[in-house]
């Protein structure tokens, strides 16, 4: 599969470039190091006032695995669920300092799961974040309080397998992405 050239509009990183979210995993099973770093990554976040409102709710034994994989939307068990490590991410809705609402929650949590992302990158495996998951069953079937706390991504990380592997459809698709010109994100103020 030959990928578009990816070619920044400004000097950046290469981690930023060769980073990726593929759907091809290989069922190799992750070190307990490697999955420890990813959490570790993801600890050091920035977050509002030092919060650190995210929680993972991650599976790598086969009955972990298979709990989260069953919240998946159809489309994207067929691919996740051979990745040796799946999460749903949550974020704490109310600041625990002082019970009020955190409306920066999402965002914390959105910079947590990048830096694990490029921690995963930097150690060699590939992750893919989901927005195709059924949040009310993962609350009942991980057991979180939806109270407390949303349901923001499902994530599976892992070695980079076989794209064959994968049916067509996908298969068309298993190429990283580029971006829109940075022009048509930005909004100067004068």
């Amino acid at each position: 599969m030959s990928s578009p050239e990816r070619i920044p509009d400004a000097p950046i990183d290469s981690m930023f470039l060769e980073r990726w979210s593929p759907r091809a995993f290989s069922t190799r099973p992750l070190p307990d190091q490697l999955v420890r770093s990813l959490f570790e990554a993801a600890r050091w976040a920035p977050s509002c006032s030092n919060e650190q409102p995210w929680m993972f709710a991650y599976g790598v034994s086969e009955s972990g695995r298979a709990k989260i994989a069953d919240v998946l939307v159809p489309q994207n068990q067929v691919w996740a669920a051979k990745a040796p490590l799946l999460m749903v991410i949550f974020a704490r809705r109310n600041f625990a300092h002082n019970g009020k609402p955190n409306a920066w929650h999402s965002f914390d949590a959105g910079a947590a799961w990048m830096s694990l992302a490029l921690q995963a990158h930097k150690l060699g495996l590939v992750a893919h974040a989901m927005g195709g998951f059924d949040p009310e069953k993962a609350y009942a079937t991980l057991a979180v309080d939806k109270e407390k706390y949303a349901a923001i991504a499902a994530v599976a990380v892992g070695y980079y397998g076989d794209p064959t592997e994968l049916p067509a459809a996908l298969q068309e698709r298993e190429t990283p992405g580029n971006r829109s010109a940075m022009t048509e994100k930005l909004l100067v103020i004068q």
